[in-house]
C-alpha cells in the first residue's frame, strides 16, 4: 500500500528529542548548495516592544503582514535579545555569542574605535562556507571603519546606516544642533558596500529610509532567486528620530509611532511577495524580531512592552523581551506558540545546523531550537539565560525563575515621559535582589526569595560561573572567556624595545579606576596602546598629573627618555601640558634633565606623541617622568572648564 510520506516535521516529532541531532544531520548532510538549501531572510527591528505587532497585542495600528507571518509559523513568548541596547545586541545575533564573550558594549557612536572582531564568525561567514549569497541591507551597528563594515564579516554587499540613525548633529526638532556633544557628530553616512554614497541630512530623508531599505531587499531576492541566499534586513526604526514615508504618513490611530510600524509591515509584506513571486516561499526560513524593547522616555514616539516592566536599556523583561516570529514552511507548525525560552543567540546554531553550515571554531553561548521550530514535545534546548547590560550581570533565569542581583538602573517609572520625537528624564534608582516567578508574575511585581531559598542558591551558583567566565563588572570579575574586540591601531608597531622595559613603577598619583589598564608595570611592558583607550594599554589620570618612577636595579647608561600620550580630544583627552624628565642614581638626589612644553590646538583627529628628551649620556638607576594635565578643558573644547584627562601608555627610556 502506498501511503503519503510523512514531512520531515512529523518524523521528528516521531522520533523525539533523543533522535533529533541525528535526524537534523541526515538531513542536512544530504542539501547540496541550491534550492534544497534553504534561504534565510532575517529581518531585524530597532527598539520595537514586546507589544508592538498585532498578534503581541499591539495597538493604535494594524500589522497584517506580520500576522500573517505568525498564522503561517510560530510565534514565541519568552524570547529575549542577549541585551537591551543596540551593538551588543547585534554582536550576539549575529555571533551566537553574550555580547560580553566579543567585548561589544553599549552602543557605538560615530567616534568609537572599536568594532566587532573580524576573527568571530558569524551567521554570513559560515553560510559563504555553505556556498550562500550573503547580503545585508540597514542598521550595522558593529564599527563604522571599513576594517568593521558587513563585507568584512562575510556579506557580499550592504546598504545602511553604519549606528544609530538618531547620532547626527541634528536636534530633536529636526533642526541643526546648536549645542551639545551632538555638534561633533558628522552628517549620518548611508553607505554602499565600503563606500559613503550620500548623507542623511534631515527629517525628510530619514523619511526615505524604510522604503529605500525594502527596494534594496527585494532587489536582492531578485538577483540571488536561484539561491540559496542570506538576507540580514536590520531596519533603523522605530528608532528616533522616527521617519514614515508620505504613504504612510497619518495612516495610523496611534501617530506617528503606528504610521512607521505600518510601514515597516508593508516592508515584510514586500519581502514576503518578492518570495512568493519567485516561488520561493517554500524553500525560505524567515526570521523576525528585535533588537530590544522600546525607548519609553520618547512618550508617544516609542512602543509598548505590552505590560512588562522598564525597556530599553534595562535587564527587566521590557527591555530584552521582544517578539519573535519564525516561519518555515513544511517544516513549522502553521499558527503554534512556542512558550519555551530563546534567544537571538540561538539562531546561529539553529540556521548552522538547518543549512549544514559549519560551526564557528571558537565557543559560542547559543544552542539549536530546531527541536522547537520542530514541534517536538518536552524539549526545552535552552534552561538558561544571563541578563547582561554593559558588562553588568544583573540577572540570570532557569526555567520560571528569574534571578536579579542589586544594581543602579534606567528607570522610567516615575517620571514623565517626553512627546512627538523629544525625551524626557531616566529615573535611577538601585534596584535590590530579588527572585521572581515569571510563570505567574511576568511583570516581576513580587520578590519571592524568601521563599524560596533553595532556588535562590541554584541561580546565584549558576551567576557564579557566569562571573568566572564572562565576567561582571559588579562584582569586579574579570571573566577567562572574554575575547578582545576589533580596535583600530595607530599604523605603528605594537612593540617597542626599551632599556626600561620591566622595571619596577611606582606612581605618586594612582590612574582612575576605569582605566587603569594592568597596573604601573604597563607603563614598562613595552606594548604600545590602540586607539581604543580600553584596551588595557592606557593609563588615565582625570584632572591631576601622571607621575611615576622608575627603578631600574642596577646603574645604566641613559640618554634619552620619553612618554607616550594619547590625545582624543572628543573624549576630553588631551596631551600634557608640559613634560618633565629627572634621572638619578641613589633615588635621593635628583637631576633635572629637560622639559617639553605643548601647545593645545583644536584637533579631532585622535593621535598619540611620544614626547621625549635627549641629553647627554650619564649613569642612572631611577628617571622620573611627570605628566603635567592641562587641568580643565580648553574655552574652545565642547567641554570647556570640565576636567580633562592625560592619558599614557609606555614611557621608553633608551
Amino acid at each position: 500500500m502506498i501511503t503519503n510520506s510523512p514531512t520531515r516535521r512529523d518524523f521528528l516529532r516521531q522520533v523525539g528529542a533523543a533522535g533529533l541531532t541525528l535526524a537534523a544531520s541526515n538531513a542536512v548532510a544530504g542539501c547540496a548548495p541550491g534550492r534544497t538549501s534553504p534561504n534565510v531572510v532575517l529581518i531585524f527591528l530597532d527598539d520595537l516592544g514586546y507589544g508592538d505587532v498585532g498578534v503581541y497585542g499591539a495597538q493604535g495600528f494594524n500589522t497584517p503582514n506580520l500576522d500573517r507571518l505568525a498564522n503561517e509559523g510560530m510565534r514565541f513568548t519568552d524570547f529575549y535579545a542577549s541585551q537591551a541596547v543596540c551593538s551588543a545586541s547585534r554582536a550576539s545575533l549575529l555571533t551566537g555569542c553574550y555580547a560580553e564573550r566579543v567585548s561589544i558594549r553599549g552602543a557605538l557612536g560615530p567616534f568609537a574605535e572599536v568594532g566587532l572582531n573580524v576573527e568571530e564568525d558569524t551567521i554570513a561567514d559560515l553560510l559563504k562556507q555553505r556556498g550562500y549569497a550573503t547580503g545585508m541591507v540597514g542598521k550595522w551597528h558593529l564599527g563604522h571603519h571599513e576594517e568593521f563594515l558587513p563585507q568584512q564579516h562575510g556579506f557580499d554587499e550592504y546598504l545602511g546606516i553604519p549606528y544609530s540613525n538618531d547620532m547626527w548633529p541634528v536636534d530633536y526638532d529636526g533642526n541643526p544642533v546648536t549645542e551639545g556633544h551632538k555638534l561633533t557628530y558628522p552628517a549620518l553616512p548611508l553607505i554602499d558596500g565600503n563606500s559613503t554614497v550620500e548623507t542623511i541630512d534631515d527629517l525628510d530623508e530619514q523619511a526615505t529610509i524604510t522604503t529605500r531599505y525594502t527596494e534594496r531587499a527585494v532587489e536582492f531576492i531578485s538577483r540571488n532567486e536561484a539561491g540559496p541566499f542570506f538576507l540580514y534586513l536590520a531596519h533603523s526604526m522605530p528608532h528616533v528620530p522616527l521617519g514614515v514615508s508620505d504613504k504612510f504618513r497619518g495612516h495610523s490611530t496611534q501617530g506617528m509611532y503606528g504610521d512607521v510600524i505600518e510601514e515597516i509591515d508593508w516592508s515584510v509584506g514586500q519581502v514576503l511577495s518578492a518570495l512568493e513571486r519567485f516561488n520561493l516561499t517554500e524553500e525560505t526560513l524567515v526570521i523576525f524580531t528585535s533588537d530590544n524593547g522600546p525607548w519609553l522616555n520618547y512618550g508617544n514616539h516609542a512602543g509598548s512592552t505590552g505590560g512588562l516592566r522598564e525597556g530599553k536599556g534595562t535587564a527587566f523583561e521590557g527591555g530584552p523581551r521582544v517578539p519573535a516570529i519564525v516561519r518555515w514552511p513544511g517544516e513549522v507548525e502553521p499558527g503554534a506558540i512556542c512558550t519555551e525560552m530563546a534567544s537571538t543567540i540561538d539562531l546561529l546554531p539553529t540556521i548552522v545546523e538547518i543549512t549544514g553550515a559549519p560551526m564557528p571554531e571558537k565557543k559560542i553561548d547559543g544552542v539549536s531550537i530546531l527541536p522547537l521550530l520542530a514541534g517536538v514535545p518536552d524539549v526545552s534546548p535552552r534552561t538558561q539565560f544571563y541578563f547582561y547590560y554593559t558588562a553588568e550581570l544583573r540577572g540570570v533565569r532557569e526555567g520560571k525563575w528569574k534571578r536579579v542581583y542589586e544594581h543602579r538602573t534606567r528607570s522610567y517609572v516615575g517620571v514623565e515621559p517626553g512627546n512627538d520625537g523629544h525625551p524626557g528624564p531616566y529615573a535611577s534608582p538601585t534596584v535590590p535582589a530579588a527572585l521572581y516567578d515569571l510563570e505567574n508574575d511576568r511583570n516581576e511585581t513580587t520578590d519571592v526569595s524568601a521563599a524560596n531559598p533553595q532556588v535562590v542558591a541554584r541561580l546565584d551558583a549558576l551567576a557564579a560561573v557566569a562571573r568566572e567566565t564572562l565576567g561582571d563588572r559588579l562584582t569586579g570579575s574579570e571573566g577567562s572567556e572574554v575575547r578582545l574586540p576589533g580596535r583600530r591601531g595607530f599604523r605603528r608597531e605594537n612593540t617597542v624595545t626599551h632599556l626600561a622595559v620591566g622595571a619596577q613603577v611606582t606612581l605618586t598619583n594612582l590612574p582612575s579606576s576605569r582605566y587603569p589598564a594592568n597596573g604601573a608595570e604597563s607603563l614598562v611592558d613595552g606594548m604600545v596602546g590602540s586607539r581604543d583607550f580600553n584596551d588595557r594599554h592606557w593609563l588615565g589620570f582625570e584632572g591631576i598629573d601622571m607621575e611615576a618612577t622608575l627603578d631600574f636595579g642596577e646603574e645604566r647608561r641613559v640618554s634619552r627618555i620619553g612618554v607616550d600620550c594619547l590625545r582624543s580630544q572628543i573624549s576630553w583627552i588631551f596631551y600634557p601640558r608640559a613634560v618633565q624628565f629627572e634621572v638619578s642614581v641613589d633615588g635621593t638626589t635628583w637631576s633635572d634633565v629637560g622639559s617639553v612644553d605643548l601647545v593645545q590646538e583644536p584637533d579631532p583627529i585622535p593621535k598619540t606623541q611620544l614626547i621625549s628628551m635627549e641629553f647627554e649620556p650619564r649613569g642612572a638607576r631611577y628617571v622620573r617622568v611627570r605628566s603635567i594635565n592641562v587641568g580643565r578643558c580648553p574655552d574652545w573644547h565642547l567641554g570647556a572648564g570640565g576636567q580633562a584627562w592625560v592619558f599614557v601608555d609606555e614611557i621608553v627610556v633608551e
